[in-house]
């Protein structure tokens, strides 16, 4: 374990008491720590998040129950993370660091970058992809915004939190390669770019043993192999050990345990079965993030209001996908009348439930917005149907037909209510409620102007999706959403949001529906690498809507991709990209690699890398998209590490997962792996060590006859050398005979051994 803390941290914390050491590592309260004054080491307060500041004025929570001061609520993560805009996200950070500094937080929890394995999780309205690198960039550039200000984040859920059913004990049980490639991938960009002061341990188990105690987890591979240099909080109450948390790399409790776990630390330390080092060293992290505070300039108040609720309704009409627009219905223009039809209309749902909800400054009503920019004579309204099931249902469908039948245009908006997605708990389906699919029905029926916006954490199934000519995902949006769905329906802004997770036509299609949520305390993560698009691409799956589908106002060409490696190894990829339409719009450029592997097994295509344009009616860029050449490694299980596979790479640019504009090869350099033999590597894996191989080759030369005796019996045809391929070599005597016995396997094994280290 490496000790990250600052030489005047790591002095004060070598003056200090062993019951005073152990008392830095947990809470005083529940958002604050301990601080010990004689030695100049203050407390600090670490507060929720991610999308907004969530700083409890009574009662201490961590469901969002208590109340808390007013903060702008940003687009959560399914919102943000779908404009693909770094840019943006890094202004939107900046934005959360000011109003936590305003407030003295020396901590924001978030941003989480987990991947959505499953559209039920109850939590995937705070996490942003089904794809570690759109989770990665986005959350980096979150860390980078936030910390600029000197206020630090707290990268979360670390790691495997894919679901909230039985997650304080399930465990999470991956095999390596998806747990390196998938799971720990989107950390690990975010550790390397961005360094957040915190990260945060999840309470679930991975692969049998808690994250809070898990010393693979926090210690070799966030620190020693990644290299953190800030301390490692349990979320509230994860901790199910402390001196075993503590001993595996779990530097800082929360909340507070009233001492009683302090003594278990002192306790430990005495009797000589914790080392006092480890206590050292978490100590002197903890102080070091204090002290780093308690140095830092406070930005001054008050908030500017205003100035945040603008860029929210920037990031939120960034953040909206236009999913269909045939007959170019949107956007609405001229003097049309227009049915707003629905609850969502002025009962707007803009957060999920749980921590992170924000008390927000305001919130914009969408039926407002709509009507200043149309003009209240334009502008109709009818519920259509209730969020809790009250009311007559047929008479409000009837009133809101009626008001569909005799407008330009109806508006329908439709999504989930508040109580079907939170934290704490998962949805049973992926359905919208079956009043609202029949109001749509009717109203389709009257008014095949109709377009469908909706509000939800989730992905929802779209039965209607052929049906309606114009369909607006707008997520949750933060309190601006109301304004922005305004924006882009009548062109103030036009759309640019691209899916960051697939739209499945159902949740029998979906890549973990036999293995969630688990049984008996495990959930097998048994479809492997096969998450998100790489599933429905390999199993060759309709879906209703590709990751990274996106439409514009406007629509965009692409040129012929080249790409090629540059001196550190990358791969740049360039391609010329055309607005080819009558307005000013942004494009996501993305770029897939695939490669056919004889290795191991491989997804068809895989993001690697986005690039975001923005250009005028006509204009033509260039674009640059670099692949890291880390980011084309696979996790080699037998040599365990990365290796990246050398061979033509196929580099697909496209406007979505299903939507490929130009590909290209190119030819990247593999890396050596020489993986230590046993008895039980195949003879093919012998034959291909380059110390192993030829001893052993002629060795066989030399049973020639003996098998050709073996492979006259053999009809004709058969390939003995397949058939073979996978016969262990310590168990080749049964053949070879006492030529060939276990000392002379040992001998060759040993040989080859310790030419590879």
């Amino acid at each position: 374990m490496t000790d990250t803390a600052t030489p005047d941290a790591t002095a004060s914390v070598a003056d200090l008491t062993l019951e005073e050491k152990a008392s830095l590592t947990s809470g005083a309260s529940f958002w604050w720590t301990k601080g010990v004054e004689r030695a100049g080491i203050p407390t600090v307060m670490l507060t929720d998040g991610p999308h907004g500041l969530r700083k409890q004025r009574g009662s201490a929570d961590h469901l969002g129950i208590g109340d808390s001061v007013p903060a702008t609520c940003f687009p959560p993560a399914v919102g943000l993370g779908s404009s693909w805009d770094e840019e943006l996200a890094h202004r939107v950070g900046e934005a959360l660091g000011v109003e936590s500094s305003i407030e003295d937080v020396a901590v924001i929890l978030g941003p989480g970058v987990n991947i959505k394995r499953s559209p039920l999780c109850g939590r995937n309205f705070e996490y942003f992809s089904e794809d570690p690198i759109v989770s990665g960039v986005m959350g980096a550039a979150v860390v980078q915004g936030t910390q600029s200000t000197g206020v630090g984040t707290s990268l979360k859920h670390f790691a495997a939190n894919n679901q909230e059913s039985d997650r304080m004990r399930s465990s999470s049980d991956i095999d390596p390669r998806p747990l390196r490639e998938i799971y720990l991938r989107s950390f690990q960009r975010v550790v390397q770019d961005a360094q957040p002061f915190t990260v945060m341990c999840s309470y679930n188990r991975v692969n049998g043993v808690f994250a809070s105690e898990n010393p693979f987890l926090l210690s070799h591979v966030l620190r020693d192999e990644w290299g953190f240099e800030g301390l490692v909080v349990s979320d509230w109450g994860a901790v199910n050990d402390r001196v075993a948390a503590l001993a595996a790399g779990m530097d800082l409790e929360m909340p507070s345990s009233g001492g009683r776990t302090d003594a278990q630390i002192v306790a430990a330390v005495r009797d000589g079965s914790l080392d006092e080092a480890l206590l050292d060293a978490s100590a002197g992290r903890i102080a070091a993030l204090a002290t780093r505070w308690q140095s830092t300039p406070r930005v001054s108040g008050p908030l500017d209001v205003d100035a945040h609720h603008a860029l929210a309704r920037e990031a939120a009409g960034r953040s909206i996908v236009l999913l269909k627009n045939e007959g170019g219905l949107l956007p609405l223009q001229g003097q049309k009348s227009v049915a707003l039809i629905g609850a969502f209309v002025d009962q707007p749902r803009y957060q999920g439930a749980g921590s992170s909800m924000i008390n927000p400054t305001r919130v914009d009503v969408v039926a407002h917005e709509i009507v200043a920019k149309a003009g209240e004579d334009f502008v109709f309204q009818a519920p259509g149907f209730t969020l809790n099931g009250s009311g007559d249902a047929a008479a409000l469908r009837a009133d809101a037909v009626a008001l569909a039948a005799k407008n330009d245009v109806a508006v329908v908006f439709l999504g989930l209510p508040a109580a079907a997605e939170s934290e704490g708990y998962d949805r049973e389906h992926i359905d919208l409620p079956a009043v609202q699919l029949d109001l749509l029905d009717a109203v389709l029926e009257v008014n095949p102007n109709t377009v469908v916006v909706l509000s939800n954490g989730g992905v929802v199934a779209l039965p209607f999706a052929d049906r309606v000519p114009a369909i607006l995902e707008g997520w949750l949006l933060g309190q601006a959403a109301g304004g922005a769905i305004a924006d882009v329906l009548y062109g103030d802004i036009n759309p640019s949001g691209k899916l960051t997770e697939t739209i499945p036509v159902r949740l029998e299609d979906t890549p973990a529906y036999l293995n969630f949520p688990g049984e008996d305390g495990h959930v097998r993560y048994a479809e492997g690498l096969f998450v998100g698009y790489r599933w429905y691409d390999a199993r060759k799956i309709d879906v209703t809507f590709p990751f990274g589908h996106g439409l514009s106002y406007t629509t965009f060409g692409y040129g012929d991709a080249a790409a090629s490696v540059n001196a550190d190894g990358d791969v740049e990829v360039r391609v010329t990209v055309t607005n080819t339409g009558d307005s000013a719009g942004r494009e996501v450029v993305q770029a897939y690699t695939g490669l056919v592997s004889e290795a191991v097994l491989r997804p068809e295509r895989e993001l690697k890398a986005f690039a975001l344009v923005a250009l005028e009616a006509g204009e033509s860029r260039e674009v640059l998209l670099t692949v890291r050449r880390a980011d084309l490694a696979y996790w080699n299980a037998r040599a365990d590490r990365w290796v990246v596979e050398g061979g033509a790479y196929t580099v697909d640019v496209a406007a979505s997962s299903r939507d490929i504009r130009s590909s290209t090869t190119v030819e990247v350099a593999g890396d050596t792996v020489v993986v230590a033999l046993t008895r039980e590597s195949s003879l093919a894996e012998v034959f291909a060590h380059p110390v192993a191989g030829p001893i052993v080759q002629q060795a066989m030369a030399q049973m020639a006859s003996a098998m050709e005796g073996a492979s006259s019996i053999m009809p004709e045809g058969v390939d003995m050398a397949k058939m073979m391929g996978s016969f262990p070599i310590g168990r080749i005597g049964m053949i070879a005979g006492d030529d060939f016995g276990p000392e002379q396997v040992d001998q060759i094994l040993a040989l080859a051994n310790a030419s590879a280290s």
